[in-house]
């Protein structure tokens, strides 16, 4: 039996039950980026004006979010169903009361503080403010961003506590890392500071784009989008808008990876291909080709069985590298070691942000696989083995959960994924979709 999001025993089913061994087969419009909605529902706040905003999905965070601003006395009228989203924040009745403190369940939480900062000059960080485990994720950088606008930072033994001068002054600024969340809040903070603000090694995934385009259509001036450097105009006021968010280019390549992996083919509807070279790519080197047309993208099944293709260097491993918009984005890595341990062959993956991300693929040898971990960024996969279902435990990372159940969904029998709820953090009706495209799967408790 399934229950809704907000029923008393919804909470409780975390875990993912698939029966595979079916070729997954059908088409899907995926749901739009978090990493895109999240800042937009941020950025709401520099603006007194009313915004709207279309196919935003319904998921932990966007939820989280959307109380705090009713706990703020903001408007926000959801229409679940239909995906659409009016939101409008007046301006505080009481500024004393200060500003509410910000979520920690959630990474994107830091980027509240901007909006914070302007509508009562301070903001409150209590405790930690978490995301996916993908070990140490300091809020330095972010830090480093406020102080360098003019924001006081001082730290208790309870929480951060952020105060401002309104409207702050514009700076320049040279991040020792292209972070997309350090990235948004910098354009956050330039775009009402008073002066021209310029971000040197800035982050230019392509929910960073789509987040400037929101800021554009809200008034503020943006130089340099989907380039490492940008240059923002402050202005005095924000206006409203209505914004349609795009297709999450992360669920794109997680149902053609699923098509792939099961030996089917799911057509996704995919809007910027453009943004998918080094991902086909990718794929190619498992011999999965992706074709695009008439805004649909999907693999083609008469390439074959997953096969690792061999390089031309000789006596070198083939090998997929993950790190900062334009590489291969981390966050999509899990999906390709999925594909590395069905694929025959060997290949060598690496995860050059993140230190002890690749710990979860010790949980692959529970299906059979043969994985060798040489390190926190390297893992190696000795693909194209016998497999058999497994029980087996999801670490707090989204694409983590979603390629465990992938190994899963290809492999005949009863398989579990215990604790995917991460999963709910960026898919909306994850399990559903995957239901209408044949795979045998649901949430439950695991027992037998």
């Amino acid at each position: 039996m399934a229950f809704a999001p907000g029923h008393p025993h919804h909470a409780r089913m975390s875990h993912l039950i698939v029966h595979g061994g079916t070729p997954l087969r059908g088409r899907i419009t995926p749901s739009a980026n978090k990493n895109a909605v999240l800042p937009v529902l941020c950025a709401t706040l520099l603006t007194r004006e009313p915004v709207r905003l279309h196919r935003v999905p319904d998921i932990t965070d966007v939820r989280r979010i959307l109380e705090l601003f009713r706990q703020m006395g903001s408007t926000v009228e959801m229409d679940v169903a239909a995906g659409t989203l009016l939101v409008q924040h007046p301006l505080p009745a009481d500024l004393d009361a200060g500003p509410p403190t910000l979520p920690e369940a959630m990474r994107s939480g830091i980027l509240l503080v901007p909006g914070l900062l302007a509508r009562f000059g301070a903001a409150r960080i209590a405790g930690d403010v978490k995301g996916c485990t993908l070990g140490a994720r300091e809020i330095d950088p972010h830090v480093d961003v406020f102080q360098c606008f003019g924001a006081q930072v001082e730290r208790t033994p309870a929480e951060v506590w952020l105060q401002a001068p309104r409207p702050l002054h514009a700076c320049d600024h040279w991040t020792d890392y292209a972070s997309v969340t350090t990235t948004e809040n910098f354009v956050l903070c330039a775009a009402l500071a008073r002066g021209t603000s310029t971000l040197t090694n800035a982050a230019s995934e392509p929910h960073v784009q789509e987040f400037c385009q929101f800021m554009q259509l809200l008034g503020a001036r943006i130089t340099g989008v989907g380039t490492s450097c940008l240059t923002i105009e402050g202005v005095a006021a924000l206006g409203g808008g209505e914004f349609t968010f795009t297709e999450d280019f992360h669920e794109v390549t997680t149902y053609l990876a699923l098509g792939a992996i099961t030996g089917g083919q799911v057509r996704v509807r995919n809007s910027q291909p453009r943004h998918f070279p080094l991902i086909d790519r990718t794929f190619a080197r498992f011999g999965v080709q992706v074709r695009h047309d008439d805004g649909w993208s999907w693999t083609d099944p008469a390439a074959g069985p997953l096969k690792v293709q061999p390089p031309f260097t000789p006596n070198m491993l083939p090998k997929v590298e993950a790190a900062p918009w334009p590489y291969l984005p981390v966050d999509l890595l899990p999906i390709f070691v999925a594909l590395g341990v069905r694929a025959e062959g060997s290949m060598l993956f690496w995860n050059k942000v993140y230190d002890g991300a690749l710990g979860w693929t010790s949980e692959l040898s529970k299906f059979g696989a043969h994985v060798f971990q040489s390190d926190p960024h390297r893992v190696v996969t000795f693909g194209g083995r016998p497999l058999h279902p497994a029980e087996v435990e999801s670490p707090y990372i989204i694409r983590v959960a979603i390629a465990l159940l992938m190994v899963a969904a290809s492999t005949p029998g009863r398989s579990v994924i215990r604790h995917a709820d991460p999963v709910r953090r960026a898919h909306p009706r994850f399990a559903e979709n995957l239901v209408g495209l044949g795979a045998a799967v649901a949430w439950g408790q695991g027992e037998p």
